[in-house]
């Protein structure tokens, strides 16, 4: 039987209806077996410093007086305002996890002055932009993949700076774009529960056709750029854009506005906003399990399922035309919301909402075919059925399936990666292995930019996007055993994300200095993950006694049951435990955890 949106919406009816409620419920542990510093440990903390002098240096050779991007300002999809906001994309997740507080000041720094500069940007012949880019310090009107990219880190803000009254203000005007509680927008219809179309914002959706020009932006003289996708020409960037006019409706790629709620909801803006991402993504559960399992994508104006429900742009028959080559190229982007759908878990703690993703792959893979003895599996969906065949089983978003349910039914369809390995005790040295590559790329990334010699008469906002240092993948794995999404490393059928929140299973938090992140002597390495439980060794690498924090979960969502160490077994009960280090001691922890029990929250251990 499919779950009714009824069914979903209380699926979290068990989970602690305050924060407060979630609290810790023990005394610190404290942790006196001397450790000498793993290698892990050293190569940790040298990431994280090696990140704030690389990213200084990209900031003072990229941002000009105000803090805005000296570059050539545009707007349009492939190069635009949502490429300009990504400029600092990982910083706050790094001072989230114990970077440098000047990562989060120069963010924040440079979120303001790019709100000032796309807001003060104006198109000649895009209609909708005339009068701004940003209104409202809010795109006027795009997609939500490119929406999406550009909240990269404002989505992640509230992880470091909760109480920031700016994020609040912020937070809540985004989100009730979307809610229905705007009634500036008209983004969202709640009688037929669908947002009206694919291209929505601060000034309303599009209910007309697109045009080449309104995803392109206007005409310029490409020949000083270099062009990020592709194109040779402005003749080209139309082009790419000549089948992009199917927009009016709901499409699946708006469900990533419902981080907003989300966001919204943990910072403690009201219950109203869990009930409104709740009810929308129920809608959609309800039309995916009407449709054979399978999220349609297109959704008419009256919130009906098209008869093509393949159809629109982004959607599961979308191959536009590649004007470079004259080919046609795959770009069904449906499997980019499941992170709505992760969110919704989070919210609501009903694992129906990373279910539906799974009985979605086990549809299409009921539609594989064999050819000379190998197993096809399509990716593409149109007028005659399922195309796109390619070798295997379908596996995108497996891995994602996975970490949400962690049933041993979905780990195949995960794949295989070297963290996992690890994870299940088979790889012992990735840990090493993971930190050094990211302090690499750091080192590549900076050297690259040290030879760059654009100007800003040469660049468009996308150009500096590879010479962001940041690397915090490794970091989101070893200490958090969390999934960096933005870029995921673990299989190539997992595509690339933008605004995106932290999902994991622990945080850390510095009760001396009252921030976000480990303290400036403790490593951390999460070793293993279960239903149940989470393995984490802890070690402080100083000459001083050391307090942290761990959470359960990014938001808190996980419960923390009890903690196992040096074979002391004590209750927790609660979403915080403080551990207690003595210098250079260390232990290795088995958190017993029932994992998505308590209502997120961004609000630190101590506002409790």
């Amino acid at each position: 039987m499919k779950p009714t949106r009824r069914q979903l919406l209380a699926g979290g009816a068990a989970l602690a209806a305050s924060p407060a409620l979630a609290r810790a419920a023990t005394a610190p542990v404290t942790i006196t077996t001397p450790m000498a510093a793993p290698p892990w440990a050293l190569l940790q903390r040298r990431l994280l410093a090696a990140n704030l002098a690389a990213c200084e240096a990209y900031y003072a050779q990229y941002t000009g007086a105000g803090d805005e991007l000296r570059c050539f300002a545009r707007w349009g999809a492939n190069d635009g305002p949502d490429d300009a906001a990504e400029f600092t994309n990982d910083w706050v997740l790094i001072h989230a996890l114990g970077g440098s507080d000047r990562l989060l000041t120069l963010s924040q720094r440079y979120w303001e002055g790019h709100l000032r500069q796309y807001t003060r940007a104006r198109t000649i012949e895009v209609p909708i932009a005339r009068h701004g880019m940003y209104f409202r310090e809010f795109p006027v009107q795009m997609d939500w993949q490119h929406n999406a990219e550009g909240l990269t880190t404002f989505n992640v803000m509230g992880l470091s700076a909760p109480h920031d009254p700016r994020l609040h203000l912020r937070t809540r005007r985004f989100a009730d774009f979307y809610t229905g509680r705007d009634p500036s927008t008209g983004n969202y219809d709640p009688k037929h529960r669908i947002i009206r179309s694919l291209l929505n914002g601060s000034r309303g959706p599009m209910l007309r056709a697109a045009t080449p020009l309104d995803w392109a932006g206007d005409p310029f003289d490409a020949r000083p750029f270099k062009l990020e996708h592709g194109e040779d020409n402005y003749a080209q960037f139309l082009a790419h854009y000549a089948e992009y006019t199917d927009v009016v409706g709901d499409n699946p790629l708006n469900l990533q506005s419902t981080t907003l709620g989300l966001n919204a909801y943990a910072l403690g803006l009201g219950d109203r906003f869990r009930t409104w991402v709740l009810d929308y993504l129920g809608a959609w559960a309800e039309r995916a399990g009407a449709n054979g399992n399978i999220l349609p994508s297109r959704i008419g104006l009256d919130g009906r399922t098209a008869p093509d429900w393949w159809s629109g742009v982004y959607g599961w028959n979308f191959a536009p035309i590649v004007p470079q080559t004259g080919l046609r190229e795959y770009r069904n982007r449906v499997p980019r919301s499941i992170t709505a759908f992760l969110g919704g878990l989070v919210l609501s703690g009903d694992m129906e909402f990373a279910k539906l993703w799974r009985r979605q792959n086990a549809a299409i893979n009921a539609a594989a075919r064999s050819v000379d003895g190998k197993l096809q599996a399509p990716t593409m969906h149109g007028p005659q059925g399922w195309y796109g065949w390619k070798d295997g089983p379908y596996r995108t978003n497996g891995f994602e399936i996975w970490y949400a349910t962690q049933d041993p039914a979905d780990r195949a369809a995960a794949g295989d990666h070297p963290w996992l390995d690890f994870l299940e005790g088979r790889n012992p040295g990735y840990a090493e292995q993971v930190l050094q590559a990211d302090l690499a790329q750091v080192a590549a990334r900076d050297a690259a930019r040290r030879g760059d010699t654009s100007t800003a008469q040469t660049r468009l906002a996308d150009y500096t996007l590879d010479f962001n240092p940041a690397s915090a993948n490794a970091l989101v794995q070893t200490m958090t055993g969390g999934l960096h999404i933005a870029r995921p490393p673990w299989s190539p059928t997992s595509p690339p994300q933008g605004g995106v929140p932290l999902h994991s299973r622990l945080r850390w938090f510095d009760p001396v200095r009252r921030r976000a992140g480990v303290p400036e002597d403790i490593a951390v390495l999460v070793t293993a993950l279960g239903d149940r439980s989470t393995a984490v060794t802890v070690v402080n690498t100083g000459p001083v006694n050391c307090s942290v924090v761990v959470r359960g979960g990014a938001y808190g969502e996980h419960r923390i049951d009890a903690v196992e160490i040096d074979g002391r077994h004590r209750p927790v009960g609660g979403r915080d435990l403080t551990l207690r280090l003595a210098p250079r001691s260390g232990a290795k922890l088995v958190l017993a955890m029932t994992r998505y029990a308590n209502r997120p929250t961004l609000s630190f251990p101590w506002d409790f």
